[in-house]
């Protein structure tokens, strides 16, 4: 008897992430359907690949986070729209207005910290380790949001997080 798991011919992982994202689509689109207002004190953090395919983003913010950037949806956001394949967005940075338009399929985290809830989804890995970088420093009513204050999605303790990993053969 051997005891190794055999190959998938069905592509679980890939269903289960479409599904995941399906979740970040659903809720964005509830919160547009409410005029682009959080309820009660949810907010969300996503982070997106910047160089996925259908990202776009104003180039000097490009240019600051070349692969992967956070942003945070909570006071002070705009034009949000929310169709099948992703959703744009209307943020300040460093009190310059930008429109972010974020495919689904670049999304690798999403958290919503009022309530402990968060998603991690499998992120293409480069052939080059990018350099770190700092989050998007959002204007905000309550200022910039440091990396201390993010909870900390991949905690183990007891917290909602949703993380998938199939460990895909190459």
């Amino acid at each position: 008897m051997n005891d190794a798991t055999p190959d998938s011919l069905i592509p679980y992982d890939e269903i289960v992430q479409e599904a995941l994202r399906a979740v970040v689509g659903r809720v964005l689109g509830e919160v547009q359907k409410n005029g682009s207002q959080l309820p009660g004190n949810h907010h969300f953090y996503i982070t997106f690949k910047t160089g996925a395919p259908g990202v776009s983003i104003p180039r000097h913010l490009q240019e600051r986070f070349p692969d992967e950037m956070t942003i945070v949806l909570q006071n002070k956001f705009w034009d949000l729209l929310v169709d099948e394949e992703g959703f744009s967005v209307g943020l300040s940075f460093n009190q310059i207005p930008s429109t972010l338009n974020i495919p689904f399929s670049a999304i690798t985290a999403f958290v919503d910290p009022a309530v402990d809830f968060g998603l991690q989804f499998q992120a293409e890995i480069a052939e080059d380790e990018p350099e770190p970088h700092d989050d998007a420093e959002n204007d905000g009513s309550q200022g910039a949001t440091e990396q201390a204050d993010r909870p900390d999605v991949s905690s183990e303790d007891g917290s909602n997080v949703v993380s998938v990993d199939f460990g895909r053969k190459k």
